[in-house]
């Protein structure tokens, strides 16, 4: 693998060893495994929606989409299709009325849980091939250069 060279005019561009190749490739293969054990036909945007909202209780919109790190456009089209499955309510905050307040609803409540275990066999599946250790440095330079 060719990613660090002593100097910078020794570095040889080989597609395989570029790291956003790579993490496209991981990424891809997450999907997979996401896809194979989906709940309830959930996206990734709207499972780490509904955990980021269960996880506060009440939030609001702005604020959520902060927390699932997506822009205001995409929380907004995840919030339209989790209200629609009756998964969350929004109300207008009662303080500032240009907010929205999102809460899970019961059926959001009961969903979540699976989630939870579903993530957690998902996370499992992905990391699969590495070892405990492997696991721990992985999430932690992935959390360097988010």
């Amino acid at each position: 693998m060719n990613l660090v060279a002593h100097k910078e005019t020794e570095l040889e561009y080989v597609l395989e060893d570029q790291v956003g190749y790579l993490l496209r490739l991981a990424s891809q293969r997450h999907s997979v495994i996401f896809q194979k054990h989906a709940v309830a036909g959930m996206t990734p945007t709207q499972f780490t929606t509904l955990i980021r909202v269960a996880e506060m209780g009440e939030v609001s919109q702005n604020h959520l989409g902060r927390l699932a790190a997506m822009d205001v456009a995409t929380i907004k089209g995840v919030v339209d299709r989790l209200r629609a499955k009756d998964l969350i309510t929004s109300r207008p905050d009662k303080v500032d009325k240009r907010r929205t307040v999102i809460s899970l609803t019961e059926n959001g409540n009961v969903l979540v849980s699976d989630l939870r275990s579903t993530g957690l066999i998902i996370t499992r599946e992905t990391l699969a091939p590495l070892t405990p250790k492997e696991r721990v440095t992985l999430a932690t330079l992935l959390g360097k250069i988010s």
